[in-house]
């Protein structure tokens, strides 16, 4: 019971992140300030780059040293692995980022603010996986892994996940949406995390050995959508200051985190 109950909590924190970031559209009147939202992408990169090194690369690593000099080749697979899987969904599904102009993905007759809520969900899969992956080490019992270490991942995510859930649910209040209707896209956005990670925990629980590379895995498909995503939408008119604090600030607490409650 116990075990089913930290799960279930860890599964959940990322998602009120979400929640709580998709909630600012209730409260505010207008659209999110420029600068600000340059600031909070930054730091949602920082926190992501942070945790696939401490929290996935380094622990794949660590258990893969049976290989020996060969060590390196399940992270490197799995890391691979993932970076392939988010470019085939990014070139697959049909979605907006909220600061770009053009759609990506195969072409399609779905609505702007659906796009804009499509593009949020793509890139929180790979958060879910994350957090799916690390809680299925904790209770194989992993040595590498720690149950404050996972609690430490899925509160990171929560942290980068607020912005996130302000910047998909401001913009659509901006384009005409109700604020209800704003807030429901947003949360709706992060449902997917807590089942990536959930069918994540399923798979490593069928397939224990995999665990390295899955861990691995969820790194290379974050660090995908900070390379391809939140970076270029942080800096995207030339001014980066503010996303470069942004990114410092984020990976240092969630490095920080990280190396402090593992």
């Amino acid at each position: 019971m116990v075990i089913v109950m930290d799960i279930f909590l860890g599964l959940m924190i990322p998602f009120l992140g979400t929640f709580a970031g998709a909630a600012c559209v209730l409260f505010m009147r207008n659209s999110m300030n420029a600068l600000l939202e340059k600031v909070l992408l930054g730091f949602a990169s920082g926190v992501m780059v942070a945790a696939s090194v401490w929290s996935l690369l380094i622990p794949a690593i660590d258990m893969s040293q049976g290989y020996g000099k060969w060590a390196f080749v399940p992270a490197a697979t799995g890391f691979t692995a993932g970076i392939a899987f988010l470019y085939g969904l990014d070139k697959l599904i049909p979605h907006l980022h909220p600061l770009g102009g053009k759609p990506e993905g195969v072409k399609s007759r779905l609505t702007k603010t659906t796009m804009l809520a499509l593009a949020v969900t793509l890139h929180n899969i790979p958060e879910g996986m994350a957090v799916g992956v690390v809680f299925a080490g904790v209770f194989s019992g992993s040595q590498e892994m720690t149950l404050a270490g996972a609690y430490t991942l899925a509160v990171g995510i929560a942290i980068q996940n607020f912005p996130e859930g302000a910047i998909i649910s401001m913009p659509m209040k901006s384009n005409g949406k109700g604020k209800g209707r704003a807030f429901l896209y947003g949360i709706l956005s992060g449902i997917v995390e807590p089942i990536a990670a959930f069918v994540t925990i399923l798979i490593t629980g069928v397939i224990e050995k995999a665990l390295p590379f899955l861990l691995a895995f969820a790194a290379g498909a974050m660090l995908f959508v900070v390379v391809e995503e939140l970076i270029p939408e942080a800096s995207g008119d030339g001014d980066s200051d503010g996303a470069t604090l942004g990114f410092a600030a984020g990976f240092l607490i969630m490095m920080i985190l990280d190396v402090a409650l593992s």
